[in-house]
């Protein structure tokens, strides 16, 4: 009988501690990306639940009560059936792009995670241009829409795409001179760097105060970035069926409705980042750890109250554009590009100006 030698030594080489150790360097590194994404599910889930309960308590209105204790599993139970049901494609519309198109969508929003700081350093990649990061992957999620409404073979579909690279356009160019001038005051574009700028006088610190032309424009821009009512003109019921979600069905469309929470959670956060003080607890004078009678606040207590104090302003912030939805009527596709175009952007370049030059005076 004849043993192969390499291959018994493959075996032991596998078998070594040096190989265990990238084994588990492996596993840690995946850790923090699958934490992210688990929260993130859990995100847009309680997102769902309280736009639903927000929409029930604006119209009076019961709201979901029977999946879980005050319907908090009807989000999940929703998401599951989609998952089960039949995913039909058009029989003549180009399929590759069909497919593709809702991957493009949640992925480019997904990677908008990767700059966003839930503390100090409690941030997956603290890059030096954070925030222009994430208006460039923004800018991915249009182009997956409009391949969805070009592969789907369907007019109102197109005609959704269409009016969502429109949109989106239209409304990032004011976006991004309001970004710029968060930057110029706080001498940087890492968004940590932009947290810490504000942590230094508390809540009267907060960027909201030094930039409330600009916050006006960030929030509306942001509202047709999420495609929100007044906003959602690419997916008009009335006018285009469903938009480019016409001809989908199952997992693909669950993709395009995971995909537009996830967008407003993103929204949110960087609302919370740029303008209200991030992580920081904020008011002045008074500390966390004073108030529970300890000595410093760090390790797993103070990463702990540094997400809750994140996740508690962005959804008290959510509350604007849930209860937006249901009180302004949606505008014409007209009304809405001279929005962007003739208004938005002049206000958002005059901030720009003035913050330069304020910056300027100050040297």
């Amino acid at each position: 009988m004849i043993i192969d030698t390499t291959k018994v030594e493959a075996i032991h080489s596998f078998s070594r501690p040096e190989s265990l150790k990238e084994v588990y360097e492996l596993i840690w590194l995946l850790v923090p990306i699958f934490t992210t994404v688990f929260g993130i599910i859990i995100g847009v889930l309680v997102i769902v639940w309280l736009e639903r309960q927000i929409s029930a308590g604006v119209q009076q209105r019961i709201g979901p009560e029977y999946a879980g204790p005050w319907g908090i599993l009807q989000a999940l139970a929703d998401g599951t059936k989609l998952l089960f049901k039949e995913d039909l494609r058009p029989s003549r519309g180009d399929i590759r792009l069909f497919s593709i198109g809702p991957s493009i969508a949640v992925i480019s929003i997904l990677l908008s995670y990767l700059v966003i700081p839930f503390g100090y350093r409690l941030v997956l990649s603290d890059l030096s241009i954070g925030v222009f990061l994430w208006i460039a992957i923004s800018s991915i999620a249009p182009i997956g829409l409009l391949m969805s409404g070009y592969g789907s073979n369907n007019k109102y579909s197109f005609l959704g795409g269409l009016r969502a690279a429109a949109q989106s356009i239209s409304y990032e160019i004011p976006l991004t001179p309001c970004v710029l001038s968060i930057s110029l005051l706080s001498n940087s574009s890492s968004t940590v760097d932009i947290v810490e700028a504000q942590s230094k006088y508390g809540f009267w610190g907060w960027n909201l105060w030094r930039q409330p032309i600009g916050f006006t424009v960030f929030f509306i821009s942001s509202l047709a970035e999420c495609e929100r009512l007044p906003f959602d003109l690419p997916e008009a019921e009335e006018e285009l069926v469903a938009g480019y979600q016409t001809e989908y069905s199952g997992i693909k469309f669950g993709l395009f409705y995971v995909a537009s929470y996830l967008n407003l959670l993103v929204s949110s956060l960087f609302v919370t980042v740029l303008y209200l003080g991030g992580w920081n607890f904020s008011i002045p004078y008074i500390s966390i750890p004073g108030l529970l009678g300890i000595n410093e606040m760090g390790g797993v207590f103070g990463t702990t109250i540094s997400i809750f104090i994140t996740l508690a302003k962005a959804y008290l912030f959510l509350f604007i554009p849930i209860t937006t939805r249901w009180t302004l009527p949606r505008m014409r596709m007209d009304q809405l590009l001279n929005l962007g175009w003739k208004f938005l952007l002049p206000i958002s370049l005059g901030n720009l100006l003035l913050t330069t030059s304020s910056q300027l005076f100050s040297l």
